[in-house]
């Protein structure tokens, strides 16, 4: 064998050489999978041994309309032909404005803001609730937000996040932010009073282990934000721009918020995130109290825009519907034959996940489909799985990923036994 010319032997000696190097220039806040990625095209991404991986994760709901969209690719190479790249907030430029039109056409929302992430986006929003309270005299209102949710990084996201392992080490938070059930209407009510000033929630919980929000309490939280003047604030980052089968998730049970967060698929792939706002909240934020150096640049703002484009033309939100019911079929058989594994099977769309038992790990499965069966899952709290494919995924690699998962499962079990 002629080492240097085997292209699979030299795909690994490579991938190795950068895991090894990454492991050095890196801080340790990741655990990562000992693969390189090199490219992608449509729902598979190929790693340097030009090996191709069914990618059912699209980099945590981002890449919706998956790899190498040809349209995509022509909007990036005229905006950089043009040189313009940033700007600043200082001036207007025509891309942000298309893009926002096209964002708040698609939302029924009033205003938007555009940011670089959706953790930014979550900030955002929560200093829209406390401006909006503070201006009729409530300074430092509390924030109702909901156990197992997930809201991001940064200490304000944090902060409404409810999962303890990622709050105990940075506390102390943000201050007045209490916890309720989610999907229990009850526990939200308990929480108010007169310092209460919004209530936040993900429309499906993504993170937490894929748990729809029920149409009872999603509207039942709606009459009380209006009742006690409170703002609604909804977070979209992973379960909107189609992923429930609807552009958004609360589209379909018919609750709008005051606020709502938004971000991954957005951009499918290029750095932007967006909150946007509606009625009373519209115009609670004044000149200064909030600001980006990068959000909202020509550059993102202009590739937003054709991905808002392509949603709309395409019917990306549809299509994810049609492949959600085909999905959930699949999952529902997978399981059906492993039924002393896999306890449940929840969401919509295409954001579900199958939880197991203790008897197998998620994370073990995670690994085994990805260096034996070559294909990319994701895992979520709760021992679950999540199934997060490009939304322009179709039956057939539906089919092929319910035999790789299986095949996976397969060989795990055996080693239980």
């Amino acid at each position: 064998m002629n080492f240097l010319d085997d292209s699979i032997v030299k795909g690994h000696v490579v991938n190795d050489r950068l895991v090894a190097e990454g492991e050095k220039v890196f801080y340790k806040t990741y655990n990562r999978f000992p693969v390189v990625f090199d490219r992608g095209e449509g729902v598979y991404l190929y790693d340097k041994g030009d090996n191709p991986y069914l990618d059912f994760g699209a980099g945590i709901s981002v890449v919706g309309l998956g790899y190498s969209n040809t349209l995509l690719k022509r909007t990036m190479e005229a905006q950089i032909e043009k040189g313009l790249l940033h700007t600043s907030n200082l001036f207007y430029n025509e891309p942000a404005i298309e893009a926002g039109e096209k964002l708040l056409a698609a939302s029924q929302m009033d205003k938007v803001f555009f940011t670089n992430s959706g953790t930014e986006a979550i900030e955002g929003a929560l200093k829209i609730a406390r401006r909006y309270q503070y201006n009729k005299g409530k300074a430092g209102c509390e924030i109702i937000a909901m156990q197992g949710s997930f809201h991001g990084r940064s200490i304000g996201a944090v902060s409404v996040t409810g999962k303890d392992h990622y709050r105990e080490p940075f506390a102390p938070l943000l201050p007045g932010v209490k916890f309720a059930t989610y999907n229990d209407l009850d526990s939200v009510k308990a929480l108010i009073n007169e310092n209460t000033g919004a209530i936040i929630l993900e429309t499906i919980q993504g993170e937490g282990g894929i748990y729809p929000a029920e149409e009872s309490f999603l509207k039942g939280i709606r009459a009380l934000c209006d009742a006690h003047d409170l703002l609604l604030i909804l977070d979209e980052v992973q379960c909107g721009m189609g992923r429930s089968g609807f552009m958004f998730a609360w589209q379909e049970y018919g609750v709008k918020p005051d606020v709502m967060a938004v971000a991954k698929a957005l951009g499918n792939g290029v750095p932007i995130g967006a909150f946007l706002a509606a009625g009373k909240a519209a115009d609670a934020m004044k000149p200064g109290d909030h600001g980006s150096t990068y959000g909202g640049n020509p550059f993102v703002c202009a590739v937003a825009a054709t991905v808002l484009d392509i949603f709309k033309e395409a019917k990306i939100p549809d299509h994810a519907r049609e492949m959600g019911e085909i999905l959930y079929k699949e999952l529902e058989e997978v399981q059906k034959e492993f039924p002393d594994l896999v306890v449940d099977h929840r969401g919509k769309g295409l954001i579900q996940g199958l939880e197991f038992s203790d008897r197998i790990k998620a994370s073990d499965i995670v690994k085994e489909a990805l260096l034996t069966q070559h294909m990319v899952l994701i895992g979520a709290e709760h021992n679950t799985i999540r199934f997060v494919p490009p939304l322009i995924i179709e039956k057939y690699q539906i089919q092929d990923m319910k035999e790789r998962l299986t095949a996976a499962m397969k060989a795990l079990q055996k080693e239980t036994h």
